[in-house]
């Protein structure tokens, strides 16, 4: 054979050369199938967590949902690696051991490494198991820790305002401290697992030895065969013993992903019905009929809204006008009468066909950490940069924009806190305007904003809301003119009903709401985003 064609074979006949080539080879197709894991389970509970309802987000800690996720992820590839690369051929070796004993030197020499292994395995689970609610504990300390920092860090101005440095840091230097404590039990009963496993292999060892010895001296084996047996036998103590380290490791990664299965199980409140349509607008009537929804947070309310129409709630807070809001947005089920549009009960259509004819402008306006002209375009994803500045200029915010040293390129920062309020909530209703809704919702829209910029943006709204039913939470007078009714809600009750042009002769309520709003259009504001 020609040098040139035995030189391949020697390589991979080269024990170092085959063992890279192999090596190598795995890890390059192992990593496209940990990418593809990863991937998979990351982009499914994301959308899961998307598909999750409002109460269960207004009651989450995002430092712990995202660390539960990030560790849950990473102990999936670790215990895929395991599984297929450790603990098959792990077993291989050990039966293997066990059958060449037997055969080999005798019934119990196989007898003594079976028992070894017995006893190996049934401590080491145990003990593992024990020690399972230190590895718990250690996960929840851990949690506990970022979400704290993650809290903190989000309301840095909060922080700034009471001085309140120190004891933030004392706070997370607390959750620390209480993180390594129990990281120090999960260390201390490793050690202790890891002595036990030494001691059972020690046993195991000794017993075979002493065996091997008596053998020798009754001239059954040859001196030979002792030295042969202590070094097959310590051949197999390494795979025995990263046995139980590849059993700890794997059940560690399953309590690293209950966290993640947690997320996982959680189900969804909002759900669409089996074989549910998508919604038909034609018009854009909205009734409500006896709706329900918790003791207390809405009782028997019922009315209806004509298309094109804008009906203006209004109550002290608590009594539920918010609440209606996001019934009609179907971040809740009612509990008890229905919510049509156009005649068909809302539970029935899905909710992404609901959600796509509705806008809504939140009393609280968080933005993306992105460009000004990304958190514009959110409202419609292919919409141009035209689009864009028109949507702007309606909002009544494209001058302040363009006097930005970037404009529409302007980084918002976390959660728009670079810009005012005022600012924010023009942003909120450039996005609203761009999205172009039949229904558009205003939760105080515009109670961020100070007089000037309100009376601006309140022509730019009303020529918006044209020909659209809206539904406005009203915190001024100058709102409620504009509104074609005014329900007034107290304790989740509708207690007055009436139109602008009739205040003056209105009941008791409604009169009480009505003077404190009158209040607000003749009071200056202070410290109003501009």
């Amino acid at each position: 054979m020609p040098p040139w064609r035995r030189s391949p074979l020697t390589i991979l006949r080269c024990p170092a050369g085959s063992t890279g080539f192999v090596s190598n080879l795995r890890t390059f197709l192992w990593v496209w199938v940990q990418q593809f894991t990863n991937r998979q389970v990351q982009v499914q509970l994301f959308a899961h967590l998307h598909g999750l309802s409002l109460r269960w987000h207004l009651g989450r800690r995002t430092g712990e949902v995202l660390r539960s996720v990030d560790r849950g992820t990473s102990s999936i590839n670790s215990l895929l690696s395991y599984i297929v690369f450790s603990i098959i051929p792990t077993i291989a070796d050990i039966v293997i051991g066990i059958v060449y004993f037997t055969s080999v030197f005798s019934a119990w020499f196989g007898l003594i490494i079976f028992v070894c292994m017995s006893l190996y395995l049934t401590l080491t689970i145990f003990i593992t198991e024990w020690r399972t609610k230190y590895r718990r504990d250690m996960n929840t300390r851990d949690n506990e820790a970022k979400s704290r920092a993650v809290d903190s860090l989000l309301n840095f101005e909060t922080v700034k305002y009471y001085n309140a440095e120190n004891y933030e840091v004392n706070r997370f230097n607390d959750a620390i401290v209480k993180y390594q404590v129990s990281e120090w039990k999960v260390s201390a009963s490793l050690g202790l697992l890891n002595q036990t496993q030494n001691l059972v292999i020690g046993l195991g060892l000794l017993a075979g030895s002493l065996l091997c010895a008596y053998f020798v001296t009754e001239n059954k084996l040859q001196v030979g065969d002792f030295v042969l047996f202590g070094t097959y036998i310590i051949q197999l103590y390494t795979p025995l013993n990263w046995f139980g380290t590849y059993y700890r490791m794997i059940q560690n990664s399953f309590v690293d992903m209950e966290n993640m299965f947690e997320l996982f199980h959680e189900e969804q409140e909002v759900k669409d019905v089996v074989n549910a349509s998508d919604l038909r607008l034609e018009a854009g009537r909205i009734e409500f009929e006896n709706v329900h929804f918790c003791y207390e947070i809405l009782q028997d309310v019922s009315f209806s809204v004509m298309p094109g129409q804008t009906l203006a709630l209004v109550g002290p807070s608590g009594s539920g006008k918010s609440t209606i809001i996001r019934l009609l947005f179907r971040f809740y089920d009612v509990r008890g009468g229905c919510i049509r549009i156009d005649g068909q009960d809302i539970s029935q259509v899905k909710q992404v066909s609901l959600r796509a004819h509705i806008g809504v402008v939140p009393q609280d306006t968080v933005l993306f950490n992105d460009t000004i002209a990304n958190n514009i375009r959110y409202g419609r994803i292919l919409a141009t940069d035209q689009e864009v500045q028109e949507a702007a200029q309606a909002a009544d915010i494209h001058d302040r924009i363009s006097s930005f040293p970037d404009g529409y390129n302007t980084q918002v920062g976390e959660r728009g806190l670079k810009l005012s309020g005022g600012e924010k909530q023009r942003v909120a209703i450039a996005r609203t305007i761009l999205k172009g809704p039949r229904i558009i919702l205003l939760d105080e829209a515009t109670s961020a904003l100070d007089t000037e910029t309100e009376r601006n943006i309140q022509a730019s709204l009303a020529k918006v809301c044209t020909h659209r039913t809206t539904i406005v939470v009203a915190h001024r007078l100058s709102t409620v003119v504009g509104a074609d009714q005014i329900l007034v809600l107290k304790d989740g009750r509708i207690v007055e009903r009436g139109s602008p042009g009739s205040h003056p002769h209105l009941g008791g309520h409604q009169r009480s709401m009505f003077l404190p709003l009158c209040l607000q259009d003749t009071t200056p504001r202070w410290g109003s985003g501009g």
